[in-house]
């Protein structure tokens, strides 16, 4: 069994940051992309950064020069650096990662990290 668990979300006032973690843990064979998405009240989930390798990654138009993805192989664990926040950023922050287990390759999803930016 495979899981993903986030952490790092919380309160923070408008222009600050968080550094959100995600680790992925259980018999893993590998792991092909891992992503972060967000969903806010009312809205639909949308995907905010996403990391194949050091050298390829993507980013929302909302977020870019502002948050950065980065991944640890060895620790199957996927951060995500968030910086000069604003208060559209509040959201619940989910993990995704393609993770081959034995001949099986499926998208796994974390629980859930809430990010409130707010004065």
């Amino acid at each position: 069994q495979v899981q993903l668990v986030e952490s790092g979300g919380g309160l923070v006032q408008p222009g600050g940051s968080l550094r959100l973690s995600c680790a992925a843990s259980g018999r893993i064979s590998s792991i092909n992309g891992m992503g972060w998405y967000r969903q806010a009240p009312g809205k639909e989930r949308e995907l905010v950064a996403h990391i194949t390798s050091p050298t390829s990654t993507w980013y929302a138009d909302s977020v870019k020069g502002r948050f950065t993805i980065s991944r640890d192989n060895a620790k199957n664990t996927v951060y995500l650096q968030t910086n000069s926040l604003k208060p559209e950023d509040t959201a619940v922050y989910y993990c995704n990662a393609g993770i081959v287990v034995g001949p099986s390759y499926s998208d796994y999803w974390g629980q859930g990290t809430r990010v409130t930016v707010s004065s």
